[in-house]
């Protein structure tokens, strides 16, 4: 079964290197896998986002009409991203810069102070990890021993404590929201 991810934020936030590990991650559980980052000329603080496609058999198209699951870090990604996402299909949008809001009744949304974590555990540039912790704990796709595995592939060592450690907390922050 093919799946599609977005994630979506500003930059500085991290939403490549979340989107690297997490492909990295379903690599590590023989899965086919794309990655396809999206991003303009600013730097820090221009819109990112990158889209993953993950499947058991060979990926079908690399950038999708619709999305089964949306990550937004921010108000400017949940609202450009929102339409993308299919019916039945999860939102999980960071409550510490998005407002509360459910404009689709078709799609289930998961809102957790995810910048606010990352902050209290040591850095707010961990956010993207947070929210991979919830990403892990909610889909049956992926899982947070293969997501760490990719952290030690693509992070330098003196980071990877502090991202699992942010990690976890994505998944204690999502404990409520059963697997899908």
């Amino acid at each position: 079964m093919e799946q599609s991810i977005i994630i979506a934020g500003f930059g500085g936030q991290g939403v490549l290197s979340a989107g690297i590990i997490l492909a990295n991650s379903f690599m590590l559980n023989d899965k086919q896998v794309t990655w396809y980052p999206c991003y303009g000329a600013e730097m820090r603080g221009g819109a990112v986002n990158c889209e993953i496609v993950v499947s058991d058999t060979e990926v079908t198209s690399v950038h999708k009409k619709e999305t089964d699951i949306l990550i937004a870090l921010n108000d400017l990604s949940f609202n450009k991203f929102l339409s993308k996402v299919k019916s039945g299909g999860i939102v999980i949008a960071n409550a510490t810069l998005i407002e509360k809001k459910y404009p689709r009744e078709d799609v289930k949304y998961i809102f957790e102070n995810i910048s606010d974590t990352a902050r209290e555990l040591g850095s707010i540039k961990a956010a993207n990890m947070v929210s991979l912790g919830i990403l892990s704990n909610i889909c049956n796709f992926t899982d947070i021993k293969s997501i760490k595995q990719a952290i030690d592939m693509v992070l330098p060592q003196k980071i990877r404590e502090l991202n699992y450690k942010v990690l976890d907390a994505g998944i204690k922050l999502s404990e409520s929201c059963r697997k899908e």
